[in-house]
């Protein structure tokens, strides 16, 4: 039936007006999904994504093939088309990324070589690289791998897990690239990583369930907490809402993301959603986005109440997050199927999904004062 038709049906008292606006909103929905959503192929070995906004460009940091590339590449691209811009290509293979928006400085963990690799976000030119563990690795000897980074802008301090039996972070000058300190017995596999500056606090999460909480004045571990004894847990990753005391902790061993008090390290919620690995607080519009690599899903939940708002489905295995500028954009790199044995046929992707704005929020201060 025309809409024309349905105008006119739509004047009788036996055809509903409401029915018309649903069939003209649902149309409308369609078009603008269809424009909300792009996704495009970039490289092989897609692992974190790292927003500029200072240049308005998204970088995403690959391995390339395992077998045939001995580096890696730093593709830039541009955040509304995700067409590549400039190629970085490095001798060595990048996987973790952050940059300190102040400087405009990228830098990128080089966890296979135990260093890092600072990157001019203008121009791409390779800035310094700094070696973290110099030790050869043997049958007995298993130098640490850099993995996450935070960045603390206003003192130009980088700070690098690096993960092994028993993990350390990494206190690094941002602006010529040399250790200041090792903060050591951060756990096995300490992993995820997330930064109150404000506060002067670090916190990591590792294999061994706990989050570790860092004095950054001291470069001292303040506390360590087992969050949760009755099961097997690893968190993998860790993402604050700063505002509200709030840390939002990804579990590979587990189907749920754990919401967690900063202050005391006391569980708040259990969000049930199938295991996790990258996870990312979004302060605009009050919300979590968490990459379920194994489903092939992005969750998107509201940060107030806990509950499930949105599934993305990303076929095949969403990894890393980022955010435009404001708040309204997200970033997901997708890697295809692949494993030691067998590469990827096909490069890994980059989707670009835009926010619909159609569910009203509460203002930041009114949400504190309820959730507190």
């Amino acid at each position: 039936m025309t809409i024309n038709a349905l105008i006119k049906k739509g004047k009788s008292a036996t055809f509903p007006l409401m029915l018309l606006s649903i069939v003209l909103f649902s149309g409308s929905l369609s078009a603008q999904n269809a424009r909300e959503v792009l996704r495009k192929p970039i490289g092989k070995g897609a692992y974190e994504l790292v927003y500029s906004q200072g240049e308005d460009a998204l970088y995403l940091a690959t391995s390339q093939s395992r077998k045939l590339d001995k580096g890696g590449v730093v593709y830039r691209l541009n955040p509304a088309t995700l067409d590549v811009t400039q190629i970085i290509h490095n001798d060595i293979k990048p996987l973790g990324a952050a940059i300190n928006n102040k400087t405009n400085m990228l830098f990128f963990s080089n966890t296979v070589n135990s260093a890092i690799t600072a990157i001019d976000a203008k121009t791409g030119k390779v800035m310094k690289r700094l070696v973290l563990d110099s030790r050869k690795g043997s049958e007995t000897v298993k130098p640490l791998a850099p993995r996450e980074l935070v960045v603390d802008a206003d003192t130009d301090t980088l700070y690098i897990t690096g993960v092994g039996g028993s993990s350390v972070v990494w206190v690094v000058n941002g602006e010529d690239l040399t250790l200041r300190t090792t903060i050591t017995h951060t756990g096995k596999l300490g992993t995820g990583l997330a930064l109150d500056s404000a506060a002067n606090r670090l916190f990591v999460t590792n294999a061994d369930g706990e989050l570790v909480t860092i004095d950054t004045k001291s470069n001292k571990v303040l506390s360590r907490k087992k969050l949760d004894a009755s099961k097997e847990h690893f968190f993998l990753n860790i993402s604050l809402d700063i505002a509200t005391h709030r840390a939002f902790i990804t579990d590979s061993k587990q189907p749920q993301v754990l919401v967690v008090d900063t202050r005391n390290g006391n569980i708040l919620g259990k969000i049930d959603v199938p295991e996790s690995l990258a996870v990312l607080f979004n302060p605009v519009r009050n919300e979590v986005y968490v990459t379920h690599r194994q489903a092939g899903e992005v969750s998107v939940i509201d940060a107030q109440s806990h509950h499930l708002l949105n599934t993305i489905k990303t076929p095949t295995h969403p990894n890393s997050l980022a955010l435009s500028a404001d708040g309204q954009t997200l970033y997901i790199s997708i890697k295809q199927a692949a494993s030691r044995e067998k590469e990827a046929s096909a490069p890994d992707d980059v989707m670009r999904r835009l926010s619909r704005l159609l569910i009203l929020r509460p203002s930041r201060a009114s949400f504190s004062s309820r959730f507190w």
